[in-house]
């Protein structure tokens, strides 16, 4: 073991890298070709038709100038759509399509898997402690984030 293995931050960039890994390693399968981030803003959509982009961006805790290409690319791949908010013509409102909806059931299995797989070297009590740690820790540091998470 070295310094950097009891080091909070080092061990959630690797938990991160792994967890991303894990994602693709078991959603891939389903041809969609998405990443946690875009099935984050799906599943985000989905629950609220018609939010608007920077609204999205709270939801997931996504950086708000950068939120606008997640969604560009799921337009393009036809799970989004994207029209003028007719209110403010500057705010951009997302809505799932048909095949966006499919895309989310089609995955659910495979996310499931992912976040199992994930934390499948603990027991069931270690995972609901690193859950609820996970929670508090991330609840705390939200404003100390770039992108913090916000309702809607």
């Amino acid at each position: 073991m070295t310094e950097l293995d009891g080091m909070p931050g080092h061990l959630i960039r690797r938990l991160q890298q792994i967890a991303v890994a894990v994602f693709h390693a078991e959603t891939a399968v389903y041809g969609y070709d998405l990443t946690p981030v875009q099935y984050a803003a799906l599943r985000a959509v989905q629950e609220h038709p018609g939010i608007d982009q920077g609204t999205l961006a709270g939801l997931i805790a996504y950086d708000r100038t950068t939120i606008a290409g997640v969604v560009d690319r799921l337009v393009k791949k036809g799970l989004l759509s994207r029209e003028v908010n007719q209110a403010d013509r500057r705010a951009r409102e997302v809505r799932i399509t048909e095949i966006g909806c499919e895309a989310i059931e089609a995955m659910r299995e495979g996310v499931e898997r992912a976040q199992l797989k994930m934390i499948e070297a603990l027991s069931p009590t270690e995972a609901n402690e690193l859950i609820r740690l996970l929670q508090k820790v991330t609840t705390e540091g939200n404003e100390l984030s770039r992108a913090p998470q916000r309702a809607p």
